[in-house]
């Protein structure tokens, strides 16, 4: 989809889509999901998963796999033209879309505004939040060390996003707006994701279920959970 552009196509392209972006509260949240990439390394394979979660008891309903090829490199701030046409593929299996995609990587918190959550929510149409492990861009101040303390992210006065403590002497987590969600909603959301772990639930589970997809304990496809799981 993308391994033909380069650099500064790829540049262009970001600001292009900027030009999209909306933010306003998502009225009902009963479903959310989580979406994370795993890869060999040297490998062109992307093996992509969705998590798709009753919000907000995060219980396990459904799961998506597929894979993707690509050559595309990975580049800090060009993370979507890696791994969103491969979440894509994983979309279409979806027939009951969740009302929020948690994904793996920063939303606005981005020189371009353009992460790979704002770069997935345009093109799929569809409330998006970026919740990554290292922060991009912008000034960071670091949170208190206490549960679910939290600070704004800012770049020339503009906020963009915030750090998140999600567990107690541990590195924060960096909370963005993707598309069609607001910044306050999105951080509030992983709050309310957020267990006992660093990693919030939704792009936690994900991460798991993508690894054993690429060990060969999972198969492509959609999946149905038939009764509350507890894998992880």
């Amino acid at each position: 989809m993308y391994d033909h552009y380069s650099f500064e196509e790829a540049t262009a392209y970001q600001i292009q889509l900027a030009r999209q972006l909306k933010f306003h509260p998502v009225q009902k949240i009963e479903t959310i999901a989580g979406a994370d990439i795993s890869f060999n390394k040297n490998s062109s394979t992307m093996y992509a998963g969705m998590v798709i979660l009753s919000y907000p008891d995060m219980i396990l309903k459904s799961f998506a796999l597929e894979t993707y090829e690509t050559n595309f490199p990975y580049k800090p701030g060009f993370l979507g033209f890696k791994e969103v046409p491969a979440l894509l593929k994983v979309w279409e299996l979806i027939s009951s879309k969740p009302d929020v995609v948690v994904l793996d990587g920063n939303g606005t918190l981005h020189p371009r505004r353009m992460g790979v959550a704002s770069h997935f929510g345009i093109l799929a149409n569809q409330a998006t939040i970026g919740c990554a492990k290292s922060l991009l861009y912008g000034e960071n101040h670091v949170p208190e060390n206490r549960k679910l303390s939290s600070t704004e992210i800012n770049s020339h006065g503009e906020t963009l996003g915030f750090a998140l403590r999600t567990k107690i002497n541990s590195a924060p987590v960096f909370v963005s707006a993707g598309y069609l969600i607001t910044a306050d909603q999105s951080l509030e959301i992983i709050k309310k994701c957020t267990g006992n772990y660093r990693i919030p639930e939704p792009t936690r589970m994900a991460h798991n279920m993508v690894n054993d997809f690429r060990t060969g304990k999972l198969k492509a496809g959609f999946h149905e959970v038939q009764a509350p799981l507890t894998l992880f």
